[in-house]
């Protein structure tokens, strides 16, 4: 699995999602910083990445809609974001991914748990 970390992530939780194997690139290593969303959202899909973001404006599913990505994950830090929060909420979204697919889907990794919009019925 691919994932692309947003610029409001930098390189944080990178080592975690290397160290379980995955392909990562970051936003800044393709010298996207101050890209819009919607660009940054057609690349992931180009490159067949996940997006990992704390943007919450990748949860509006009619603009960005997940079903036609490999995945979103928004992290979700409440109170400030600290490196070792956005550290923790990678650390989830990894066990969650351990046993669930998120291609496809929208997931919003809270702190101790991860609410998953899946593509309903046309």
């Amino acid at each position: 699995m691919k994932f692309k970390l947003d610029e409001n992530l930098g390189d944080i939780g990178r080592d975690l999602l290397e160290a379980e194997g995955y392909d990562v690139m970051t936003v800044a290593q393709q010298q996207m910083s101050g890209t819009d969303d919607q660009r940054i959202y057609d690349v992931c899909l180009a490159e067949a990445r996940v997006l990992a973001t704390l943007d919450h404006d990748f949860g509006h599913t009619l603009r960005f809609p997940p079903e036609a990505t490999a995945g979103i994950a928004i992290l979700e830090c409440r109170g400030p974001q600290s490196p070792r929060a956005i550290k923790a909420r990678i650390a989830e979204l990894i066990a969650v991914l351990r046993s669930n697919s998120i291609e496809g889907q929208l997931w919003i990794v809270e702190p101790g748990r991860v609410r998953i919009r899946q593509h309903g019925p046309s």
